[in-house]
């Protein structure tokens, strides 16, 4: 059976350090709607681009695009290539892979991404 994410108590959380166990509670499932993004502030200072696409898949990247370095890539348009999710900055078009971070249109360049959970 599956539970409607409306229905649920689910919290979206990030991983912030690899080496821990260390998990940030950033917001409800609920208010994730496929296919667009929300940016979260971290207790860093600074934000992550969080999605869930319609088969409700949870990503996270940093929200701050490389290339024009505004923190907008939670406004991208979601797509995939080749089999992988990906956002588009609505700055200047570039791809970033969803699961890697890395850039699909210069491999040169990446964004961390997080590991993401939805957890009660």
């Amino acid at each position: 059976m599956t539970l409607a994410p409306e229905t649920t108590d689910l919290k979206i959380q990030l991983r912030l350090d690899n080496s821990a166990d260390d998990w940030f509670t950033v917001c409800d499932l609920s208010l994730l709607l496929p296919g667009r993004g929300v940016a979260a502030l971290l207790p860093d200072g600074r934000q992550a681009a969080i999605f869930r696409d319609r088969a409700g898949s949870l990503y996270a990247i940093d929200n701050r695009d490389p290339f024009g370095g505004a923190a907008v890539l939670s406004r991208g348009l979601t797509g995939t290539h080749q089999g992988r999710p990906y956002v588009a900055s609505p700055l200047l078009k570039q791809r970033f892979d969803l699961e890697s971070g890395r850039c699909l249109d210069d491999e040169t360049v990446a964004v961390r991404a997080y590991e993401v959970r939805a957890a009660a």
